[in-house]
């Protein structure tokens, strides 16, 4: 296997949240769920180094993003995902572990994320991978702002 290829292969296995966004039904919530999945691993670490992580993804989600959509063939394909994985992150940041608040912060990216208000259909117009990533960005924003003034009412 060519050099270019093994690369092509490693950017698409991350793009679509580990293969999740290859997913036949909503592969969006599919990558999401990978993003909880990341959220369960990490919430217990340290807030900066939760957000380091965050941050991470979301900056290598650009560039495979601007190379997915070139090997796919299109913008923002369903199956990438990584921007799923960030936004789902960026909810559920320094949300207790529960079910109540995991959920509630699922539902609230999909919520934000499918409905793309303001400033994340602003986002969506971007070209290439930062428009792929920071619509999802915006919605995990306000999906997160929601949710923690949720948590601290109830």
């Amino acid at each position: 296997m060519k050099k270019s290829a093994i690369a092509d292969n490693a950017v698409l296995f991350f793009a679509t949240g580990f293969g999740s966004g290859y997913s036949p039904v909503a592969p969006g919530t599919a990558g999401s769920m990978v993003g909880v999945a990341v959220y369960c691993l990490i919430y217990k670490l340290h807030p900066a180094s939760y957000l380091a992580i965050t941050v991470a993804i979301t900056l290598v989600g650009i560039p495979l993003s601007t190379r997915a959509e070139q090997l796919f063939g299109g913008k923002d394909s369903k199956q990438i995902v990584i921007d799923e994985v960030a936004g789902q992150l960026i909810a559920l940041f320094m949300v207790p572990f529960s079910v109540p608040a995991v959920a509630g912060g699922f539902l609230l990216f999909r919520f934000f994320d499918i409905w793309k208000f303001g400033p994340v259909a602003m986002m969506e117009k971007l070209d290439g991978g930062a428009g792929v990533m920071l619509d999802d960005v915006a919605a995990g924003l306000l999906a997160l702002a929601v949710l923690q003034m949720a948590i601290r009412v109830f």
